[in-house]
């Protein structure tokens, strides 16, 4: 049951989302990101997602919605609006809301453990459940499961409560990604995957050839069941970037019937960062190939150093956006892949914790766009994985701040 106090929430909200939705801003964004993402840039693109600092600029004491499901209504909302209100990026903001499916999985037959840190932020360690080669044959491919009753509650539940607002609509995955190494990780340990690839190699293939099917087994169902839908607008792609493109859904789409041919798809195994670019092929991109390859255009990379392995991902199929972490070479990471793919730069979400400096983060910023207008890029900047801000959202406004007016240096000067 919707209380009062929640509808009259949630439909302020809306109303606003809709006021900045129909900002002629909106087109101008939409566009840029299309010349972006067929490698024809007009200037370098800026997003900001907050992702763990969210607590922080949208306390949970401010939220009025009670009911869960009507809560997360309510934060999609007020997401929206705050990117907006706060921050100078190239986030394009729709007239659209967009409820799930209710789409699950009868899981992989063996339950990652974890060991929690005693800080409610802090990290978690690895808890091995997979002790032994042996274990690997409990593993079991994953089914589809769905609920399809309860979705159609969803959809009508918020279509009567905002549909004369926003444009109301049912999507189902949209994010197709391959975690090779965060899955089996999760299983056996890093460190004993790390010491695995060199003591029992056969092995290790042998579990990445299986979890690989597994996973090209689901996504089939996906598709083969009409759970994929386009992912070409604002939806989140890879590990940062936005989906905008005119080149999907592509020829022959059936709008009934959305296939791998007509989306985004992505892989990642930014555990591997630490191994040589020659291991991470073999036992990693090796398979991530075959998830990603029925894709229309893909992504690649995460948190992990990826400037000696560039030559690799960029024989990936359909390779168009590559994730250049905080701690990759830029300057060397531009000059190899140029105006040829997206250069996801994720700049240094630290800058914005401890001893905080904005010159510090002008300067970091003005030297990967200079590196990037040297070189041809088509360049993207993009700041996330920020667990904290210290408690100090303004830190977030001022480095888009600083971000738009380097990026605007940059198209004035020519340098």
């Amino acid at each position: 049951m919707t209380t009062p106090e929640e509808k009259t929430c949630l439909r302020e909200l809306a109303k606003r989302v809709a006021e900045i939705a129909d900002l002629p801003v909106q087109e101008t964004r939409r566009n840029l990101w299309k010349k972006h993402h067929v490698l024809n840039p007009i200037r370098p693109m800026i997003l900001i997602f907050p992702e763990g600092s969210w607590r922080e600029l949208l306390p949970q004491d401010r939220f009025v919605c009670q009911d869960p499901f009507l809560r997360n209504i309510e934060r999609q909302l007020r997401v929206k609006i705050y990117t907006h209100e706060h921050f100078d990026t190239d986030y394009a903001t729709e007239k659209t809301l967009n409820v799930g499916r209710r789409i699950g999985t009868t899981g992989w037959g063996m339950e990652a453990q974890r060991t929690d840190s005693s800080a409610p932020t802090g990290a978690w360690g690895f808890k091995p459940v997979m002790e032994t080669y042996a274990d690997a044959k409990k593993l079991t491919h994953p089914q589809l499961t769905r609920n399809d009753a309860a979705a159609q509650k969803d959809l009508e539940r918020v279509q009567g409560l905002l549909g004369d607002i926003l444009t109301v609509r049912q999507k189902g995955i949209t994010h197709n990604a391959c975690n090779l190494a965060a899955l089996f990780s999760s299983w056996r340990g890093l460190d004993q995957l790390y010491m695995d690839m060199v003591e029992a190699p056969e092995w290790v293939h042998e579990v990445l050839a299986f979890i690989t099917e597994g996973l090209i087994n689901l996504w089939k169902q996906y598709e083969d069941q009409g759970l994929l839908s386009l992912n070409n607008e604002d939806d989140y792609h890879s590990s940062g970037g936005i989906g905008y493109t005119d080149t999907l859904p592509g020829p022959n789409f059936d709008p009934e019937h959305v296939r791998f041919a007509n989306v985004w798809g992505s892989a990642q195994s930014q555990e591997m960062t630490a191994v040589s670019p020659g291991m991470h092929a073999e036992f990693f991109m090796k398979y991530e190939s075959e998830f990603i390859k029925p894709f229309a255009l893909n992504g690649y990379g995460c948190c992990d150093d990826l400037t000696l392995k560039l030559d690799d991902v960029c024989a990936m199929p359909q390779m168009r956006r590559i994730s250049i972490s905080p701690y990759a070479d830029v300057p060397r990471s531009t000059e190899q892949l140029r105006g040829n793919y997206i250069l996801s730069w994720k700049t240094d979400p630290r800058d914005l914790v401890g001893a905080y400096s904005p010159e510090r983060i002008r300067q970091r910023i003005r030297s990967a766009l200079e590196s990037a207008r040297e070189h041809g890029s088509v360049f993207e900047m993009i700041l996330k994985d920020t667990h904290t801000c210290d408690n100090r959202p303004k830190r977030f406004d001022t480095w888009s701040q600083i971000a738009r007016e380097e990026v605007n240096r940059v198209m004035e000067t020519g340098r």
